[in-house]
């Protein structure tokens, strides 16, 4: 321990010019903080106001200011990065142009900006051309963003080297963040924000501004859910889409559309026309190719079972596929059954299951916004913050225009003492050596009239054109009466809000891509034949499987140093259930486990096993089968063997274990049981009515079932039928046995959680057993 005087190993002394002394940790925090920042506010995430990241916006506003809009010839990529570089961004050109050419892609943009002329990829992930051999320019729809930026909407800011000027923000007319999505990695926060249909975003802004208290299933249901910019089908239920969109976080179930053809001789085929984001028909292609050509896994010395089942059943189902994508279809990818005799249903489920053609879309609304913050926000919060920008937006506009009326009124006003007085302000003019000032005396003109007046030419003096000011004037009058309603009027401001996002939706809006329709996540369901089978389970967690029931269990083969933990007699189409010392449960099909001609396989193989846990307890049944799971602490609750099933090779937790608390072995509930016996390490028996044990499908710690003086521990729990207990054990150096049934069980029965009582007679070695006839 150093004296609190000790100067730290990363403290800095003070220089002899006395500044204060910093830490290299304080220092490097401190730095670590400000890069953060940076790249959250300056690179990776998109605003909500504009939607753009910072070279988005950069890009947009420097291919405004070299006249690329829609209607301009298209110029080479290479002269738009440069200029972009060259003026705005700071950054390596290779950055700047991959920004840009997902800018011009369909396929990843809903509404693409950019309107690109050459090959600026695919969304098989073949890379677009180099900047020096594409052109582009802008789209209409960028019109959205780029129209007002010279009506005083936005703030500008110095470029990197003070230079030039660039905008904040872009003047967004409507919610682009949202109609296009984005994807960002930051410090410490990432986002991926789905594109969704620009009418009904629309749709859903006006009913905010004419109700800003819409309740949450009026405003989910005008956006149902994304619209991706390759269609799909989304299946998640609407009730999860709006949970999501109410806390900004959560994952959708996205899978291809199909249809099939029919062909000659009774022949069809399946054509998938739409994929879930971010997957390609090459992709699919190469998952097909792995199943139908699986490669050994690293560390093993052979397929495993998995990718076995998985081969046969597309061979059996599959007989090729081809990727007939081009111009005139943008995705159609081909596939064709063995024989038309395949269940076309069985046909989509496996490919579905197997492939990327069904997927999960992460969302997750991180933006920065109006407050300048980075935040997760739901998509109530995003309208109404976007709402709240626009607002602003249009109300500056309205300010600037109004001022440039103003102006131009006191202009014509001015022109208007001219035609009043035509002879004598040209007399004026001829004989003033400061003609200027002289106006201004004779006429009490301001400075900005009397320019104005002096710089009018000849034919501007015409009668004609006395009427046209007169004419203008009025109009001008006219529209600055209406700009200052807008801005003295809060309803006023809302109805033309309201006018012209309908005129914008009217004008790009389209019809919906991705079809949103509730539909179970497919799952690959192996055929399996029910037959009689023994699961052979050894203490070190050896599976292996064989025929029948009613084997000799002392036959049975281990390898040295281990021997049999249990022999299940069960059927093929059963579950094993392996329980972990941390409470998890994990599931493999019985019909997976290999024969029991030789050692069989560690279930660790079959199972991702937690890290740092071991499995404890492993028992196989029927679906149905109802279980007692107890610990030695205590505690323990009933379940079927279903509830403890998962899909996951990662399994779920499953039983609540406190710290230094042990599961016992899982004993099965047969029917007919309608008690349960528990004993303790220290001898205390208790029996009490099985219906006092709560079952929980879900799993959790269960309840108390004995109570346990001091270090005493739960040792067996067993249920009794009518025909009672069977106890064995060692006493006075035998082997006895016992049956207690009727009076001599009575004396024993009481309460769950009730401590019991010493057994009459405490053997060692005790074990317990139900009799079952």
């Amino acid at each position: 321990m150093t004296d609190s005087n000790q100067q730290g190993l990363f403290d800095a002394a003070p220089d002899e010019g006395g500044d204060a002394a910093i830490t290299l940790a304080r220092y490097a925090e401190q730095a670590y903080l400000d890069y953060a920042v940076s790249v959250v506010r300056g690179r990776a995430l998109p605003d909500v106001g504009d939607g753009q990241k910072p070279v988005q916006r950069r890009i947009l506003f420097a291919m405004q200011a070299m006249g690329l809009g829609a209607g301009a010839k298209p110029v080479k990529s290479a002269r738009v990065v440069g200029d972009v570089l060259g003026k705005y961004h700071p950054h390596g050109d290779q950055a700047a142009y991959d920004a840009m050419v997902r800018m011009a892609q369909d396929f990843s943009l809903r509404y693409p900006l950019i309107d690109g002329q050459g090959n600026f990829g695919s969304r098989d992930g073949d890379n677009a051309a180099a900047m020096r051999y594409t052109e582009a320019r802008l789209t209409p729809i960028a019109k959205l963003l780029l129209d007002e930026l010279d009506e005083g909407t936005v703030d500008f800011v110095p470029n990197y080297d003070g230079s030039q000027q660039e905008p904040q923000m872009l003047p967004a007319r409507l919610p682009v963040m949202l109609l296009n999505g984005a994807s960002g990695i930051a410090v410490g926060m990432a986002t991926e924000i789905p594109p969704h249909n620009l009418r009904e975003v629309a749709q859903a802004c006006v009913a905010l501004i004419k109700q800003p208290q819409l309740p949450d299933a009026e405003l989910f249901g005008m956006i149902p859910g994304p619209d991706f910019a390759g269609g799909g089908q989304i299946i998640t239920p609407a009730a999860d889409i709006a949970q999501i969109y109410a806390g900004g976080r959560g994952s959708l179930k996205v899978r291809a559309r199909w249809q099939f053809e029919e062909m000659a001789r009774g022949q069809w085929q399946l054509v998938v026309t739409e994929l879930p984001p971010g997957t390609s028909c090459q992709k699919v292609l190469e998952e097909i190719e792995e199943i139908t050509n699986p490669k050994v896994k690293s560390g093993k010395k052979s397929l495993t079972p998995e990718q076995t089942q998985a081969k046969a059943v597309m061979l059996n189902l599959l007989d090729a596929v081809r990727d007939e994508s081009g111009k005139d279809a943008a995705v159609r990818l081909v596939f064709e059954p063995k024989t038309s005799r395949v269940d076309r249903d069985e046909f989509v489920n496996t490919l579905l299951a197997q492939t990327s053609m069904e997927s999960s879309a992460s969302v997750n609304l991180v933006c920065i916004g109006t407050d300048g913050r980075p935040r997760q926000k739901g998509l109530r919060d995003i309208l109404t913050e976007w709402l709240a920008f626009r607002t602003n937006t249009v109300m500056r506009r309205t300010r600037f225009r109004l001022d440039k009326v103003i102006d131009r009124i006191h202009v014509l006003e001015g022109r208007m003492v001219v035609y009043l007085n035509v002879d004598e302000v040209i007399q004026t003019i001829r004989e003033s050596d400061e003609p200027r000032a002289a106006l201004m005396e004779r006429f009490k003109l301001s400075e900005r009239q009397a320019e104005d007046i002096l710089e009018m030419r000849l034919r501007q003096l015409a009668r004609l054109e006395g009427f046209k000011i007169e004419q203008e004037l009025a109009d001008k009058r006219k529209e600055q009466v209406a700009l200052q309603e807008l801005l003295d009027n809060p309803n006023a401001l809302k109805r033309l809000l309201v006018k012209e996002i309908e005129a914008d939706a009217k004008q790009y809006g389209d019809d919906r891509r991705s079809l949103i329709e509730t539909a179970e996540r497919a799952v690959l369901e192996t055929k399996v034949l029910d037959e009689p089978v023994t699961v052979i389970v050894s203490q070190k967690g050896w599976l292996r499987a064989r025929q029948g029931h009613g084997h000799d269990a002392s036959q049975f083969a281990f390898k040295q140093g281990d021997d049999l933990y249990g022999a299940f007699e069960c059927r093929t189409t059963d579950t094993l259930i392996a329980m972990g010392d941390n409470g998890r449960v994990y599931s493999v099909p019985v019909s997976g486990l290999p024969s029991a001609r030789g050692d069989g396989q560690p279930v660790t193989t079959m199972i991702d096993l937690e890290s740092g846990t071991r499995i404890v307890h492993t028992i196989a049944a029927a679906a149905d089968s109802r279980w007692l799971l107890a610990t030695r602490g205590g505690y323990g609750f009933a379940a079927r063997l279903s509830d403890m099933t998962s899909r996951q090779r990662a399994g779920k937790q499953f039983i609540t274990l406190e710290a230094g608390d042990e599961l016992l072995r899982p004993v099965p509930l047969f029917e007919g049981a309608t008690q349960l016996a528990l004993l303790s390490q220290k001898g205390k028996f208790l029996v009490f009515g099985l219906d006092e044990v709560k079952s929980l499908s879900g799993g959790g710690r269960g309840t108390i079932l004995m109570g346990l003086d001091g270090a005493d521990k739960l040792d067996q729990t067993v249920p009794i039928g009518a025909l009672g207990l069977r106890a064995a054990g060692i006493y006075r150096n035998k082997h006895t046995e016992d049956i207690l049934a009727g009076a001599a069980l009575a004396v024993y029965v009481g309460k769950r959680a009730r401590k019991g009582r010493a057994l009459d007679v405490r053997p060692k070695q005790p074990l317990l057993s139900p009799v079952l006839g």
